[in-house]
């Protein structure tokens, strides 16, 4: 991402910041890392902005429909850190049956 600065948010609520707001926040603060959330990631985690940012998502499958993985990060004494990430759980009452594509879909 080689946004720079402040921008508006496509969604339409918030704002977005490029690697110098993170650098500039993180140092600011004596942070070295700014984890955050609330934003739908594929594969339950995100790193940006030359890893000062993490973006992780704990919703695995959202809204039950959009197949995503969800995540964890576990920080250790010494600040080390690993994700785990997590496939969607079956819901309950419904089989485990993979469908295939409608052919509209294709």
């Amino acid at each position: 991402d080689e946004r720079l600065g402040w921008g508006v948010s496509p969604r339409g609520a918030g704002y977005t910041f490029g690697q110098d707001i993170a650098e500039n926040f993180n140092q600011a603060n004596g942070l070295t890392l700014i984890a955050r959330a609330h934003q739908l990631i594929m594969e339950g985690y995100n790193w940006c902005h030359d890893q000062q940012v993490v973006t992780i998502f704990s919703a695995p499958n959202y809204c039950y429909r959009c197949g995503n993985q969800a995540a964890i990060m576990e920080i250790d004494e010494k600040m080390g850190y690993t994700f785990v990430q997590f496939d969607p759980a079956p819901r309950r009452g419904e089989p485990n049956i993979g469908k295939p594509p409608v052919d509209y879909f294709l």
